[in-house]
């Protein structure tokens, strides 16, 4: 059966924009394109140990069953919920499906009719597609700018408000200023939200994210940590009081109504937390790796084209998908997987290289790829 004509016009634009997305083939290239930060994603030890923690418990089954309401929650939840909590210095843990499920369950959950969600313009899609579908009215302020959020704050007095923000930004790789954040949600005693996919196993001594670092933690509403990026593996955790992961439970359709991930599953998240703990050495590589990164780019010149990081996260702005994406395949050709982010994922004129850096990469793999890109640009 042929697809709608309206569907095909659709797809039709975006070839025509030369943004039409496309499922990559594995490759052997060197790897700054991933989410793998520390490498977990790769480790062996949590591979065996994960495998070796099943067989010890006598855990022998391959699916949940069912949703964690039903027959899904396997005893691996409690135990792997309690030891995220205590690393994390939270009262609770609940362990979501997937960063996008945890997002989508908070934020079409949480905030009710007569509430208001202030978020970041440049908040994740899984984010937006949350408050799409609460029935509290949203609106976004400026980039990282706070006159503006409380411009928006004043708005709405005596009204419960949530204010939404990454710790990292996942296209730009910047962050906001979460003391000032945090400052002025105490002030107007609002909600703070905060997803920190990309923070944990980046910062803090073991890994544990950024505003536990900060000692910021808490003071925040709620904190939502993705497992994909770098702790290697999948799912998600919503943070916060027992209260909270109580009407999470009654309430969050993505949380009710899918099947529980497997004890596999939960096994490797567990493992990869423990891990944490004690893996000191690629958690420090990675911040020499992103210290040398901003270093390179500056001794070559390139540094008017990156926006400003810290982060793992490097994104190199060259307007134009046509423009982005022939620059990426030459440094793809030369054995380096770095991805062009094309609009509409980022606005028109915003298209950009996205470098992530890792544990593994080695100095001489970042001098060489930023070598490229001089050579390739100017």
């Amino acid at each position: 059966m042929k697809l709608p004509e309206n569907l095909v016009q659709k797809l039709e634009v975006r070839k025509q924009n030369n943004s039409l997305r496309k499922l990559p083939s594995f490759n052997n290239l060197v790897d700054f394109s991933s989410n793998d930060y520390i490498g977990f994603s790769k480790s062996e030890s949590i591979f065996k140990q994960s495998h070796h923690y099943l067989i010890e418990n006598e855990i022998i089954q391959n699916g949940a069953t069912g949703s964690r309401l039903i027959s899904g929650n396997h005893t691996l939840y409690q135990i792997a919920e309690t030891f995220i909590a205590e690393f994390h210095d939270a009262e609770t843990a609940l362990i979501f499906n997937s960063g996008y499920d945890a997002n989508v369950g908070f934020f079409s959950a949480i905030p009710q009719r007569n509430d208001v969600i202030l978020y970041d313009e440049l908040s994740h899609a899984s984010i937006r597609d949350g408050i799409m579908m609460s029935n509290a009215k949203s609106y976004k302020f400026n980039h990282n700018d706070f006159e503006d959020l409380e411009r928006l704050i004043l708005k709405f007095p005596d009204t419960n408000i949530y204010i939404v923000t990454e710790t990292v930004f996942s296209m730009d790789g910047d962050s906001p200023n979460l003391e000032e954040l945090v400052q002025l949600t105490e002030k107007y005693n609002c909600y703070l939200v905060v997803d920190e996919a990309h923070t944990l196993g980046v910062f803090g001594e073991k890994g544990e994210g950024l505003t536990q670092h900060l000692q910021l933690h808490n003071r925040i509403f709620a904190r939502i940590m993705t497992f994909g990026k770098g702790l290697g593996c999948h799912g998600a955790v919503v943070l916060g009081s027992p209260e909270l992961k109580e009407y999470l439970v009654n309430f969050a359709r993505s949380f009710i109504y899918t099947t529980g991930l497997s004890p596999h599953s939960v096994a490797t998240i567990l493992i990869a937390y423990q891990q944490l703990e004690i893996e000191k050495e690629a958690i420090d590589k990675l911040r020499q790796n992103i210290v040398f990164f901003n270093q390179q780019k500056n001794l070559l010149g390139l540094k008017p084209m990156f926006v400003r990081s810290k982060s793992a996260i490097q994104s190199a702005i060259i307007p134009g998908n046509e423009n982005v994406k022939r620059i990426a395949q030459q440094l793809q050709d030369k054995g380096f997987d770095v991805k062009a982010i094309l609009s509409p994922t980022v606005p028109e004129g915003q298209e950009r290289l996205r470098f992530c850096i890792h544990s593994f990469n080695t100095e001489e793999e970042i001098s060489q790829v930023l070598g490229l890109l001089r050579d390739f640009v100017f």
